[in-house]
């Protein structure tokens, strides 16, 4: 069996920055135990940094919405082609898939038929929308390591080998604040806004913040913003945002993460995703926020099964932070909604300490090296 291992060649696929990042500490586990791993795939810039081969960059086959898919289907016909071209050709050991179901099923239809096991690392939400999805996972895959934790029973009701692994945020997360009324609450207001990672996000997202940010202005001065961009992206969007503000009120644009956000706002305006999950576990309130075209919101509104669209609500089962969804994330309506918040400190204080609790219901640190032992013993089978 080590003899067996030392020479396993792994493929991964994460299509987005999220799954990305996730994989690449799941790489650096599996990296740890056995140096000879050889690992190729779909990814971004974490993969790569870890010595994955990347094939095709994942920001050519990203996308956001039903209809936006259109805009990048060169980009996923060519990584389609290419990794079934592979899988039938130089087949991997293991298949390690990271979410992105629309792509990667069809990845795992051809896997199966030339026989790779195939682990599926954090599940496609099927349980929000699409659950007809499930008997194809079902059919698919050897096993599902899921990181949410009512995601074990839904697979375990179908029959599907499932283990909760826990939340890869954990890993890395800010310790929990010991009061959420601390020194930032005295000060200038910090307002953290978080447009997403993905250009189509930001283009949608950013401009209307930024004319939220300048309603508020007008209501709290001083006030600060704090703007997490990637590097990549922040050029493209620092001239729009000194001409907004010409220097009336403080914006100070973070291209280093969002933990340091986290650590000085006093709340943030979020993008529906895994960010708002790591607002929740560092204690910091939030406003969700998410729009995308009128006929994807059309299509998703009839398609989607739960109440809420953002992963804290979601887990508590019922809405600890406002969502603005399409027309109600307006300029006027995350001011609004933030001022609200910001004129109760002891609501906004409360708030912060039940955001803390989800911490206790994502299963503790270590998700990398739990599904490094699920991947190893598919290997050794």
């Amino acid at each position: 069996m080590k003899q067996f291992l030392k020479k396993s060649r792994i493929m991964i696929i994460a299509g987005e920055t999220s799954g990305d990042l996730h994989g690449a500490k799941l790489v650096s586990a599996m990296q740890k135990r056995n140096k000879g791993l050889v690992f190729c795939g779909i990814g971004g810039r974490a993969l790569k940094e870890t010595g994955v081969d990347i094939l095709i960059d994942a920001s050519e086959i990203s996308v956001v919405g039903i209809t936006e898919v259109f805009s990048k289907t060169l980009g996923i016909l060519k990584g389609l082609r290419m990794v079934k071209k592979i899988l039938k050709t130089a087949p991997p050991d293991l298949l390690i898939l990271i979410d992105f179901p629309d792509f990667n099923l069809h990845v795992a239809a051809t896997a199966k038929k030339n026989k790779i096991p195939i682990l599926y690392y954090i599940s496609p939400q099927i349980w929000a929308w699409r659950p007809g999805r499930v008997k194809k996972i079902g059919e698919l895959v050897d096993h599902m390591a899921v990181i949410l934790p009512f995601e074990e029973e839904f697979y375990k009701e179908q029959r599907i080998p499932v283990t909760f692994v826990g939340h890869p945020l954990l890993e890395n997360s800010l310790p929990p604040k010991e009061t959420i009324a601390g020194k930032w609450l005295e000060d200038i207001p910090v307002i953290g806004l978080l447009p997403g990672s993905r250009h189509g996000e930001i283009a949608r997202h950013l401009p209307v913040m930024l004319d939220a940010a300048g309603i508020l202005f007008q209501k709290i001065n001083p006030i600060k913003f704090i703007i997490s961009l990637a590097p990549e992206v922040q050029e493209k969007y620092k001239e729009d945002i000194v001409k907004r503000f010409n220097g009336a009120a403080a914006i100070e644009v973070a291209t280093d993460g969002v933990r340091r956000i986290f650590e000085e706002s006093r709340m943030v305006v979020a993008v529906s995703g895994t960010v708002t999950l790591e607002a929740a576990i560092s204690g910091t309130p939030m406003v969700i926020i998410y729009k995308v075209s009128p006929l994807s919101y059309f299509l998703g509104k009839n398609l989607i099964k739960v109440k809420h669209i953002g992963l804290v609500n979601i887990i508590a089962g019922k809405e600890m932070v406002p969502e603005l969804i399409q027309k109600a994330a307006c300029p006027e309506g995350i001011a609004n909604t933030v001022f609200k918040m910001l004129s109760d400190p002891s609501g906004l204080k409360i708030l912060g300490l039940e955001l803390l609790n989800i911490r206790n219901q994502l299963g503790g640190p270590g998700a990398s090296e739990r599904v490094a032992d699920i991947a190893f013993g598919i290997l050794g089978r």
